[in-house]
């Protein structure tokens, strides 16, 4: 069963999240469910909870602005945008700084990542008291309706997470505004800072793109729209029974012999561990001198295994 938590209940909530759980709390938008953003087995946790079946970027939330903007490079629209709507419910997309500490996982693999300071005084003191930031998507099941109570929460995630902090209804009630900066400034997803005064303080935004057949082969850029992908720049292989000595080995269980080098997503097949080691294997493997490929072994199709192959096949898709 789910433990059921008041405002007071910070500090348990904190340590829950330091310990590697899932723990649902309120921000202004809808309620979040939220996992140490430095802890990829923990964020897989968030994937498998929700029944999420791709691994999108999550946001990344922060205590304030210089905290947010220690992770990621941002330019003088970003700090105009945080001095006008943050906190707020304002999400912006920007590239990682070369040491931030989010894991890869909660942002897909991507080169960025989503970023914002929730307007809510228990989502700031919960972020305050663990000390780093919160990744949290929406808490509830995949495809299900955005929760706005705690009791919409245990609706759809009691006995999945370990804790929900109940802070009464949000305030906004819908989810925020995703902005990308990474170049010219696009709109991802409409939300609770309209575009309007967004353009009021940092001039012209661009409208997403349509949704075409072909985003399908993509990775979500953000959580509001398909944009981009990001693969190894070495060609992959799946399905391994077998391995050559200039491959890369991403491993999943037993190693296979004879591979130029290895990297193991579990050694004790388990799908969360992989999931959380998925991104970084990726990078590890495709960073190496002297290799060719890299081949991947049969991860089975149950659990967290659906988005670990969903994201091995566009990493092996056509380019």
């Amino acid at each position: 069963m789910t433990e059921r938590l008041g405002p007071g209940d910070i500090a348990r909530a904190a340590a829950m999240l330091r310990a590697g759980d899932l723990v649902g709390f309120p921000t202004e938008t809808v309620y979040g469910l939220g996992a140490d953003a430095r802890n990829g087995r923990a964020v897989a946790g968030v994937f498998e909870a929700k029944g999420r079946p791709h691994f999108n970027p999550l946001i990344c939330h922060f205590a304030d602005a210089d905290a947010a903007f220690a992770e990621v490079e941002a330019d003088g629209r970003a700090r105009a945008l945080a001095a006008a709507f943050w906190p707020g419910p304002l999400t912006l997309v920007l590239p990682r700084q070369p040491g931030c500490v989010v894991d890869l996982l909660a942002g897909a693999g991507l080169d960025t990542l989503a970023v914002r300071v929730p307007a809510n005084p228990i989502a700031l003191a919960l972020i305050a008291a663990m000390d780093g930031p919160v990744a949290a998507p929406s808490a509830n099941r995949s495809g299900g309706v955005s929760p706005t109570t705690a009791e919409h929460v245990l609706a759809g995630l009691d006995g999945r997470i370990a804790a929900v902090i109940d802070g009464g209804p949000c305030a906004v009630g819908v989810e925020s505004t995703v902005l990308d900066l990474t170049g010219g400034a696009v709109l991802l997803r409409h939300g609770g800072v309209p575009v309007e005064a967004i353009e009021a303080v940092i001039g012209p935004v661009g409208r997403p793109l349509p949704l075409s057949a072909g985003a399908a082969a993509r990775t979500f850029r953000s959580p509001g729209m398909m944009l981009s992908h990001y693969a190894p720049g070495l060609p992959v292989r799946l399905g391994a029974m077998d391995v050559l000595a200039d491959e890369g080995l991403l491993a999943f269980g037993g190693a296979l012999p004879g591979a130029g080098a290895v990297f193991q997503l579990s050694a004790a097949a388990d799908l969360r561990e992989a999931a959380a080691r998925l991104f970084a294997g990726l990078r590890a493997l495709d960073a190496l001198p002297g290799l060719r490929a890299i081949a991947v072994m049969p991860v089975p199709e149950t659990g967290l295994g659906a988005a670990i192959n969903d994201r091995l096949a566009r990493a092996a898709a056509p380019r």
